[in-house]
């Protein structure tokens, strides 16, 4: 997962100008931060309002160099906003089911239900869903921009209660939040209803501005010096949010969040105050990723890993005559796999992708009890892969294997 704030993406206004926010620029910028992170799901907002930018972002930043897996959502707009939110996705391991609006009057908060494409869909009609919504909350300190972000964060919650959204849910954006105690944050961590409650997976809770105890999780202000478009008070605020309910913190619900793996990137905890690039040197990325997070935004991305624990993925199905398939796991380059049988039999190898594709296939005749081989996985890609072994009865045992 990776949620990021783009800084007006091609919309140019009094302050944010071709010269010092060119959509060329971004572009190159977010390809090395995309290259660098791989998300699978990608979430963010300061999208100029255009129904041309995210096809060219797609096009320019992440369908690039090999990569062409990335599809998008349906672009909004129903408040009428200058900006906006988007969704892209890995469509090897994800489908979008559907998408839907939490209207609002400053700008439109997305809601998109995406569902894990298994091996085993066509099969067993059942996968993994989660659904990601999108909030850019009103900006500013004031009592009235306080009370436009409870009011939008208050809608959001009604919103899930008179749907009855329960399960995998997340809520991510620019908050525009100094401190968890304000009204709007309150509204999503302190719900009453704790099915629908939503959850800081560092809990790292907190007056967040301006507090260098919070240095390790601020993501705004990248720069200390500004150009004009981007804020230019070093890093200290933590504005930037992935919330999750605790069915995926506790993974009732086949998707769990990965422990530790929840940060801001290019956030190293010693630039308090400062430029993301500034001194000492910034070493938690490599130096062409921290001068893209530089130059391209004022707020640094958060991401965090969900494992998917779907049924049948992975686990050894029952056999009467295939026992102990043993598989070295994770493979590089060649995959050595043992077993035993009970009885001679014609065994059939097959390695399929997650888009249920037949990858690789080979025939066994196996006449000893004990039996052992290997196959290469030269050919394919980095990713994850189901092997299949069947005898000529239909028994079968399966394998997850990870290729690295």
């Amino acid at each position: 997962m990776m949620q990021y704030n783009l800084l007006d993406y091609n919309y140019y206004n009094t302050y944010c100008t071709a010269s010092n926010n060119l959509e060329a620029d971004k572009d190159q910028d977010i390809r090395q931060i995309v290259q660098y992170v791989k998300p699978d799901i990608f979430t963010m907002c300061e999208m100029g309002a255009n129904t041309l930018n995210p096809q060219h972002l797609m096009d320019s930043a992440l369908n690039v160099n090999g990569v062409s897996y990335y599809q998008k959502a349906n672009y909004t707009n129903f408040s009428g906003s200058d900006i906006v939110n988007m969704l892209y996705y890995n469509s090897i391991k994800l489908s979008l089911l559907s998408q839907a609006i939490i209207v609002n009057g400053i700008r439109d908060i997305n809601m998109y239900k995406l569902y894990y494409n298994d091996p085993n869909l066509s099969t067993t009609h059942d996968t993994a869903f989660f659904i990601c919504i999108i909030a850019h909350l009103k900006a500013g300190s004031t009592s009235t921009d306080q009370s436009d972000r409870a009011a939008t964060t208050s809608d959001i919650m009604t919103y899930i209660v008179n749907n009855n959204i329960t399960g995998n849910v997340m809520i991510m954006g620019d908050f525009n939040v100094q401190a968890s105690s304000e009204t709007c944050f309150q509204n999503l961590i302190g719900y009453a209803d704790t099915t629908k409650r939503f959850h800081d997976p560092i809990n790292k809770l907190g007056t967040w501005n301006n507090n260098s105890t919070f240095a390790a999780y601020h993501t705004q202000s990248t720069s200390s010096a500004g150009d004009g478009c981007k804020a230019s008070s070093g890093l200290d605020d933590r504005f930037d949010f992935i919330l999750t309910t605790s069915s995926i913190l506790n993974g009732t619900h086949n998707v769990h969040y990965v422990p530790g793996t929840y940060h801001a990137v290019g956030q190293d905890g010693n630039h308090f105050n400062q430029s993301v690039n500034g001194s000492p040197t910034n070493t938690s990325v490599p130096s062409n990723v921290l001068t893209a997070l530089a130059d391209n935004s004022d707020h640094l991305p958060v991401t965090m890993k969900l494992v998917v624990n779907q049924i049948g993925a992975g686990v050894q199905t029952p056999s009467n005559n295939i026992e102990n398939l043993i598989v070295n796991n994770p493979v590089n380059n060649i995959l050595y796999f043992s077993g035993r049988i009970k009885r001679p039999a014609k065994l059939n190898l097959q390695v399929f992708s997650l888009l249920g594709q037949l990858m690789i296939q080979r025939e066994l005749s196996v006449n000893n009890e004990y039996f052992n081989d290997q196959i290469s996985f030269d050919q394919l890609k980095n990713g994850l892969y189901f092997l299949v072994l069947s005898d000529e009865n239909g028994q079968q045992i399966t394998k997850k294997i990870i290729k690295q």
